[in-house]
């Protein structure tokens, strides 16, 4: 599978550039956190990428719809089981087990709130610190639908970082996509 063939697909079946941004802003979080862990960046990122791919035109069946559709581009099982346990304990009864489902699980709900921190900055991504989101992590009306609970889970099962290191790299790699998730 080629990256033009997941944003074909994830465009076919989700319509909204915000739900596009954040497919974007995930496939690079994966990306940087595959390069950490001597991964493949690639395979990572289109499962980043991909993470939502049923939600825009199935959202009542989101993580049950994508296998289905991830079988249209070739998707492998490993790939189609870390799209469906990224929703563990909301919308699916996935558990991540391997290192890229728990750094999918962990990212998904960071990546909302570093996006929703660079919205309300001037300079939006541009010097962004750790400093900047754990402030707006601690205002319970910010990004009011971000699961902070499931950041702390998820950073928690990955078992070699701690939450301000998950939260740097997240903001190094939603920074080198800046401008092209609407940032």
């Amino acid at each position: 599978m080629t990256r033009d063939d997941a944003m074909g697909l994830l465009r076919k079946y989700n319509d909204n550039e915000h739900l596009i941004n954040h497919g974007k802003a995930v496939e690079a979080v994966m990306r940087e956190f595959a390069s950490l862990k001597g991964e493949d960046p690639e395979y990572w990122g289109l499962v980043g990428l991909l993470h939502d791919v049923d939600y825009g035109m199935f959202p009542d069946q989101h993580c049950k719809k994508a296998p289905e559709l991830l079988k249209e581009i070739g998707a492998d099982d490993d790939f189609i089981r870390a799209v469906v346990c990224h929703g563990y304990g909301l919308c699916s009864d996935v558990k991540p087990e391997k290192y890229m489902e728990k750094v999918l699980y962990t990212i998904d709900e960071l990546t909302g709130l570093v996006y929703a921190t660079a919205l309300v900055r001037p300079e939006h991504m541009a010097g962004m610190t750790v400093k900047s989101v754990k402030k707006k992590w601690s205002s319970p009306t910010f990004a009011a639908g971000v699961n902070r609970d499931i950041i702390i889970e998820g950073t928690a099962t990955l078992g070699d970082m701690e939450l301000p290191e998950v939260i740097q790299h997240t903001i190094d790699a939603m920074s080198k996509v800046a401008t092209d998730i609407g940032l």
